[in-house]
């Protein structure tokens, strides 16, 4: 048996080396196709990942807001006794809501006894004007408690100028996002003053942040809890409540937990950004769809190739079946043709996709908006070499079958008496 594949092996690169040209140029499709589809999905997926550490690092997993009660419809029913029936339906999309968190500490305690929940932060929020000694503009003040607030963000980690000690021994300090502090023209260590309603206060700017988001940095500013209470004039209660967990793909789960318990509403992250992952799996689709039609091509062409060698090697063919070689050796001789430029061609792919991965990841790219980036962001991923596999492997044995099939059903008479078709 090993001899006889062996002999296949060594017929079909006879068979190869006859259209070794052509064969090239489907080897070359190929690898060009695995290899940028390795990179479209690497850019894709990294820049998709970088997308949701930011946003979980700025607004959390989870977050709990407005307290719910939901409406009931109602049907009746008759029975054959002539009673009346009535069925109770709820009807989620017509919710009563009431603003805000009431007892956020009950509600931590409640939700700490999930095993996916990492850590919660209650913010008191509010719109404010801003002050500064040359201008002024708006923005959103968030009350926080800074040790539980570190928990569940990266505002540690975002900070630009200035410290977070500075901020935790500030009472009256603030942190101010870097699109918000260049607008008003101040630094680290200047005096704004925060106005809301009939109440105006003075504080100080801890540190500058930024987290890339441009919405974020134009308009959010961080007050300590206590701070915040005497601006807003409001004691207690708070907005809402930013939630950190473990298993990130669990977080919609985790919010229709929440719900039932807590009776407040609980939107996670794949529902708060839900456009934007929309926009970022349409394009994963478009740019792996643009890269496949190369594989294709290269399918097509190799398939014209097969076909031509069955057409220019009957005669061979017709000899191989009189020698002994049945119609499963003459097909498994033209898939090998298939297997071979495949292997060849995926591994250069591979090779190909690295590299190009590699190198886009080192260009200096200046990215702002929904996140900020300063070069092409890219995830190296085995899924991604996978996927590009078995997308060659797809198209190549369907190239591959038909001519295969077609010289398995030559007739060795009909080539000899030249009525084969």
């Amino acid at each position: 048996c090993l001899i006889r594949m062996s002999t296949n092996l060594l017929i079909s690169v006879k068979f190869l080396l006859a259209k070794k040209r052509s064969m090239a140029m489907s080897l070359c499709g190929i690898a060009f196709g695995v290899g940028f589809l390795i990179l479209t999905q690497a850019l894709m997926s990294g820049f998709q990942e970088f997308f949701i550490q930011t946003i979980l690092g700025t607004d959390g997993a989870i977050r709990i807001s407005d307290k719910y009660q939901d409406s009931m419809l109602h049907v009746e029913a008759t029975t054959k006794s002539g009673d009346s029936t009535r069925f109770y339906n709820v009807d989620r999309s017509n919710r009563q809501f009431i603003e805000g968190v009431e007892y956020p500490d009950q509600i931590e305690e409640a939700i700490m006894t999930l095993g996916n929940i990492a850590g919660t932060s209650s913010v008191l929020m509010g719109d404010v004007g801003v002050q500064s000694p040359l201008r002024k503009a708006g923005a959103d003040l968030l009350g926080i408690e800074l040790e539980s607030f570190v928990k569940v963000s990266d505002l540690e980690n975002q900070l630009l100028f200035g410290s977070i000690a500075d901020f935790r021994d500030t009472p009256m300090g603030v942190l101010m996002g870097k699109k918000l502090a260049d607008r008003l023209d101040v630094r680290v260590g200047d005096s704004v003053i925060l106005y809301f309603e009939n109440q105006a206060q003075r504080f100080s700017v801890s540190a500058i942040y930024e987290t890339g988001v441009s919405n974020i940095d134009k308009k959010r500013i961080f007050a300590h809890m206590r701070a915040a209470r005497s601006l807003f004039g409001k004691p207690h209660g708070v907005s809402f409540m930013q939630i950190a967990v473990h298993d990130r793909d669990q977080a919609i789960e985790d919010s229709l937990a929440i719900e039932a318990m807590t009776r407040h509403a609980a939107a996670p992250w794949q529902e708060r950004e839900k456009a934007w992952l929309d926009v970022f799996k349409a394009l994963q689709i478009m740019a792996a769809t643009m890269v496949i039609s190369i594989i294709l091509v290269s399918g097509l062409g190799m398939f014209n190739t097969l076909a031509m060698i069955v057409m220019e090697k009957t005669r061979e063919i017709a000899i191989l079946r009189s020698m002994g070689y049945t119609r499963h050796d003459i097909s498994v001789i033209f898939v090998l043709q298939g297997v071979i430029v495949l292997i060849a061609g995926a591994v250069l792919g591979f090779v190909l996709g690295a590299g190009l991965t590699y190198l886009v990841s080192s260009v200096p790219l200046q990215i702002r908006g929904i996140f900020t980036a300063d070069s092409f962001v890219v995830q190296w991923s085995l899924l991604h070499y996978i996927y590009a596999a078995i997308t060659a492997i797809v198209i190549v044995t369907f190239a591959s079958l038909i001519p295969a099939r077609r010289a398995a059903n030559l007739v060795p008479g009909d080539v000899i008496r030249g009525t084969a078709s």
